[in-house]
């Protein structure tokens, strides 16, 4: 699922012409749209209202994704396409009750969506591990996710409590005088990150043996990083297209590494 920080919902443009669009498709007036943008301004968008919490708060934005992707995913079916199996992933969950409250929902529709269109299939609910917190948590959010994917860059963020929008004011400096050895959010930091992800995976995995456990992130396309995504048990990598040759030829290297033992 997908609920981006808000400012992300609206269209490009000044000020005026944002709201002169909203209100020629809502009918709402323009001064009304921009006291209800002004209202909704985050000094900090990205640890603010978004993901779970912004979908917790305005249900019809998750409902309408689950919606159409259950839809989407019958409608292959009956068109004779096979449909492994749909994974819906919940985004920026800190605390088990946030992956419970979703879970009904999805639950929901997809038996809704199923008995209209005559036809299911296989599904899995599971969350992503981008907040520190649901890293320590992992043993109890498994109760409820069917599998985790560490989105590495928002763990990254919140982990070292660098912005990812300004980090880069100061990270050169960083890096000159030796005080970090690589970009966090390029290579993987192992020491600190890499700490949370092994003990959510061992500890999720205490609950839920069969957990499929992965990665979302641009460090899923480092070498370095695969090697250590490899030892620490994870199942799969997810990063951009122009880095999956490299991420595919660093997991065959680590896979033949670890056959040899070394």
């Amino acid at each position: 699922l997908r609920p981006p920080p808000l400012h992300e919902f609206l269209p490009d443009g000044e000020m005026d012409e944002v709201c002169a669009a909203l209100s020629k498709v809502t009918g709402v007036p323009p001064e009304a749209v921009e006291a209800r943008i002004e209202a909704l301004e985050e000094v900090n968008p990205m640890l603010g209202f978004r993901g779970c919490r912004l979908a917790i708060a305005y249900p019809e934005i998750p409902e309408m994704q689950v919606r159409a992707i259950f839809e989407a995913a019958c409608n292959a079916a009956a068109e004779g396409h096979e449909v492994a199996s749909v994974d819906i992933m919940v985004p920026l969950v800190g605390t088990p009750a946030e992956l419970k409250q979703h879970e009904g929902m999805i639950r929901r529709l997809a038996s809704a969506v199923f008995t209209e269109k005559g036809t299911a299939v296989p599904y899995k609910v599971g969350t992503m591990i981008e907040i520190p917190r649901a890293a320590l948590c992992a043993a109890e959010i498994a109760e409820t996710a069917e599998f985790f994917s560490f989105g590495t860059n928002d763990l990254t963020q919140m982990t070292f409590g660098y912005s990812r929008d300004d980090v880069n004011k100061f990270l050169p400096t960083y890096l000159e005088q030796g005080i970090l050895k690589n970009d966090p959010f390029e290579v993987l930091d192992t020491a600190g990150v890499g700490q949370l992800i092994e003990l959510a995976t061992k500890n999720g995995r205490a609950t839920r043996p069969d957990m499929k456990v992965g990665v979302c992130g641009e460090q899923g396309g480092e070498p370095t990083s695969v090697e250590f995504f490899h030892h620490a048990g994870l199942n799969y990598v997810s990063c951009s297209p122009f880095r999956v040759p490299i991420a595919r030829l660093a997991a065959a290297q680590a896979a033949i590494q670890a056959a040899k033992g070394n």
